[in-house]
């Protein structure tokens, strides 16, 4: 499951993406409001505020800071959903009418996954961390949905069963798209089961020294 991804401010693409992000007013109101900073760059963890594309009023791309979980109340205490299953976003409450109509985008450099090797029968344990991003891009572009809580948009990651090569660190992995592909995501005209077989899954895999 994707609980980390990274940012990389080299990037043109990336910190073109957050300077953007910088100049709305929901950036500084997320900093005033709530004392959450948007994160512009390195590792972004659940319920930081990062750079997301999503479409504006006018239906056109457009780029907004959005905090990363859709919240939920266990047992009194509130918790971030940080991902949403692509197998039941559609009909599960929490995610069906994003999947419908809210539909964004989260740019990063790569998403992290911690290798999940068995340990002994039925169990399992963390291994080595690993960052993982498709070959021969720069940007991976992680598909989400989102939804306004509280005046505030907030984002989910949507994962899928993960490639056969990727088996070994995990079972999971993002649903992600090439560049091309994004208006067509975000679009809430369009479906979004008809865009799924368009996923990158070639991925390039690496032991994480950050």
């Amino acid at each position: 499951m994707c609980t980390r991804y990274f940012m990389d401010r080299d990037e043109t693409v990336i910190s073109s993406i957050i300077d953007t992000a910088l100049t709305t007013k929901l950036a500084r109101k997320f900093q005033i409001e709530l004392s959450k900073p948007m994160v512009t760059s390195g590792e972004v963890h659940p319920t930081d505020v990062a750079p997301v594309i999503a479409p504006n009023g006018r239906g056109e791309r457009a780029v907004y800071p959005m905090k990363w979980g859709f919240t939920i109340t266990v047992e009194g205490k509130q918790k971030p959903v940080v991902n949403a299953r692509i197998e039941t976003a559609s009909s599960k409450p929490l995610f069906s009418d994003a999947w419908a109509k809210h539909r964004c985008v989260v740019p990063a450099s790569w998403y992290f996954e911690w290798e999940h090797p068995k340990d002994g029968p039925g169990g399992s344990k963390k291994g080595e961390k690993y960052l993982i991003q498709p070959k021969d891009k720069s940007v991976t572009w992680l598909c989400g949905l989102y939804r306004i809580e509280n005046d505030y948009p907030v984002f989910a990651v949507i994962t899928k069963s993960t490639t056969e090569e990727l088996s070994r660190i995990h079972d999971r992995m993002p649903l992600i798209l090439s560049e091309d592909k994004i208006d067509d995501w975000i679009s809430p005209d369009n479906d979004p089961d008809a865009l799924i077989g368009y996923a990158l899954t070639e991925m390039i895999a690496e032991k994480a020294t950050v």
